[in-house]
């Protein structure tokens, strides 16, 4: 079976044991997830959602992207240089059932 869900403001496109990164979810290692907001189901389109349908997964890993650097600045100007640094938090996921 394969679905389209969605989490954190995007859409995945999954199937029983694939594995997904998603925005991070609250929970740790070992916990499970349910995913209500499924948007098509084999086929069948919902409006928005599909009716009775979930996706169920267990939380892999909780974890921080690479850092990519932030550099801001204006020419001929010195006091406005700018560099920070970001890290973006995910979820790592396993899809184990799809209902």
């Amino acid at each position: 079976m394969k679905a389209i869900i969605e989490t954190g403001g995007k859409q995945y496109y999954v199937s029983e044991g694939s594995i997904i990164y998603t925005e991070k979810l609250a929970g740790d290692s070992g916990d499970k997830v349910v995913f209500d907001k499924v948007l098509m189901m084999d086929g069948i389109v919902g409006n928005p959602y599909v009716a009775s349908a979930s996706v169920e997964g267990v939380i892999v890993k909780q974890g921080k992207q690479r850092k990519i650097t932030v550099f801001r600045y204006k020419p001929n100007k010195k006091s406005t240089r700018v560099k920070k640094g970001h890290r973006q938090p995910y979820t790592k996921v396993e899809i184990k059932k799809i209902k």
